[in-house]
């Protein structure tokens, strides 16, 4: 690709008194920057200022041909990885800040996928060799982009290209010094040194630990999590689990099962973990909360046409299923702090409720589970019930209807209103008791009634006839007549006639005003004249 002399190019010159150092110099003949290689057996090259003779990256690999590259950059201090990226052909990527960057035989680009790469450093090779002797900086295309430190991009995309023409040379060019290889003598063969003996593995506490380290290793389990295999005993997993609860910085820890068949064994490191917490004092100074989660396992319905199953329920498939199956997996958490996240669903009800859960109250039992034959038999004695019941509803109707009329009764009409039926039912239904009584049916008052001291006593007294008001006044004590209200005597208002001879006087044992009870009235008698008294006034007012 030719070059353009207006951008920033440096030419490669290697020196004539050291063959391992190389010099970078502009298009004006100044040295910019100072590459030398170091002898050895493993691959490495250093980067120098030559004004300050300041180390700027060094790059260390197995050797010159590893895919693989370390460069280090110095003030400041910033390690970037080189890597061969191609299969066929020839391609090396670092990363750069926010960037990645790739080396393509002689290009040097930005990728920005999924949009196409730019092109930011071009070289200039003789042709059929990897020998770089000029490269070019398009700074027209950096600038397209945010590149906080240009100097340290500038370094790292020449350091690696000088790699790549050490490379070449290693493949190529023999290094000064080195003889062609010649035939080897032939020597005796010595004894080949002992094997040394392989260690014995770990076992009980420490083998358990060398476990647990490799999982939290590999990503597969958390610090405080202990997966019990059958491996090693309950009593090993025990200790260990009390030296991860002594541990200050641990506030729980997690003892989970491997598999189905652990799940009683993980009960049981458990269970030994308490008592050696309990044996040593620990357990009284200091709480441990547990909780259980255990998962069983459940059969995931085939996918497919719903087909009907006409076979037997009761048979041995169906005893089966109600058998109890343990537990698929079991994680046991042990916290020294409460953890109401991981308490169970029931206590987090009734927690919410106060007034179900007092001192005296008492956790409802839990409904028995019923076999498919007893919910059949269940379901027969509530159809047989209903059917008795409609049938006892129906003859109640068939009572209650009233009789046909007789044949020469008048036809009913329907704007007259029914007269009341005086049949005991009728009675006994329409019987009303009274607010300060309590209902016969009923055993103890109702809440209307807890303050009414009335129907702890005897029911009042029938209320007395209330007097009749009349205009006549009192009679008189003396003569029993009644007084009149202008004064008595015979000319004067309202007065009453003298008695006639062997009559009795009207005013004698009558009280005007008051009436008296009808077991107590006489009869009324009628004069000898056959004059009531009435006539008999009417006459006497007619002779004045």
């Amino acid at each position: 690709m030719s070059l353009d002399q207006n951008l920033y190019t440096l030419n490669f010159s290697q020196r004539e008194d050291d063959r391992n150092a190389i010099d970078l110099t502009d298009s004006n003949g100044v040295v910019q920057y100072t590459k030398r290689r170091l002898p050895g057996n493993e691959y490495k090259i250093e980067v120098y200022d030559p004004l300050s003779e300041g180390l700027l990256a060094t790059v260390t690999a197995p050797s010159a041909t590893s895919k693989h590259k370390t460069l280090q950059l110095y003030n400041p201090d910033l390690v970037v990885e080189l890597k061969y990226t191609g299969t066929i052909s020839f391609k090396w990527g670092f990363k750069w800040e926010d960037h990645d960057y790739e080396w393509r035989r002689e290009e040097c680009f930005i990728l920005r996928k999924p949009d196409p790469a730019v092109l930011i450093a071009v070289t200039k090779e003789p042709p059929g060799r990897l020998q770089t002797r000029t490269v070019q900086l398009l700074d027209y295309n950096l600038n397209r982009f945010d590149i906080a430190d240009r100097k340290g991009l500038e370094i790292v995309v020449l350091t690696a290209l000088m790699t790549f023409q050490d490379a070449n040379e290693s493949y190529h060019t023999p290094r000064e010094g080195s003889t062609p290889a010649a035939t080897p003598t032939p020597t005796p063969a010595a004894v080949p040194p002992a094997v040394p003996p392989r260690p014995e593995p770990r076992q009980g506490v420490e083998r358990i630990a060398e476990m647990h380290a490799i999982r939290t290793a590999h990503g597969d389990g958390e610090a405080n999590e202990i997966e019990v295999w059958e491996e090693c005993s309950i009593d090993d997993y025990a200790q260990y689990a009390e030296r991860l609860l002594n541990d200050e910085a641990m506030l729980f820890i997690t003892i989970r099962s491997s598999s189905a068949a652990q799940v009683p064994k993980v009960l049981r490191v458990v269970e030994e973990t308490k008592r050696l917490r309990h044996k040593s004092g620990v357990a009284e100074e200091e709480e441990l909360h547990q909780y259980v989660i255990y998962d069983t396992e459940q059969s995931t319905p085939r996918k497919g046409p719903k087909r009907i199953n006409l076979d037997d329920p009761e048979g041995k498939k169906s005893k089966e299923k109600d058998k109890y199956t343990p537990p698929a997996s079991l994680t046991v958490h042990l916290s020294k702090i409460d953890m109401p996240e991981l308490r169970p669903k029931s206590t987090l009800a009734s927690s919410r409720r106060p007034s179900e859960t007092g001192p005296g109250a008492k956790a409802p039992a839990p409904a028995p589970e019923l076999s498919e034959k007893e919910r059949r038999q269940m379901e027969k004695e509530r159809q047989k019930a209903e059917k008795e019941a409609k049938k006892n509803k129906k003859s109640k109707g068939k009572e209650s209807t009233p009789p046909p009329p007789p044949p020469g009764a008048p036809a009913a009409n329907k704007l007259t209103k029914p007269t009341a039926p005086t049949s005991s039912s009728y009675l006994a239904s329409s019987y009303h008791t009274p607010a300060f009584q309590t209902h016969p049916y009923q055993p103890s008052p109702s809440p209307s009634q807890l303050n009414n001291p009335m129907i702890y006593s005897a029911p009042p007294p029938p209320p007395r006839a209330r007097p009749v008001s009349m205009a006549f006044p009192m009679p008189d004590a003396h003569s029993g007549r009644p007084q009149s209200f202008y004064g008595s005597g015979p000319g004067a208002y309202n007065a009453y006639p003298e008695p006639m001879h062997g009559e009795t006087p009207l005013g004698a044992g009558y009280q005007p005003g008051y009436v008296s009870s009808p077991q107590n009235a006489a009869p009324p008698s009628s004069s000898s004249s056959g004059k009531g008294p009435v006539s008999a006034l009417l006459e006497m007012w007619s002779k004045h």
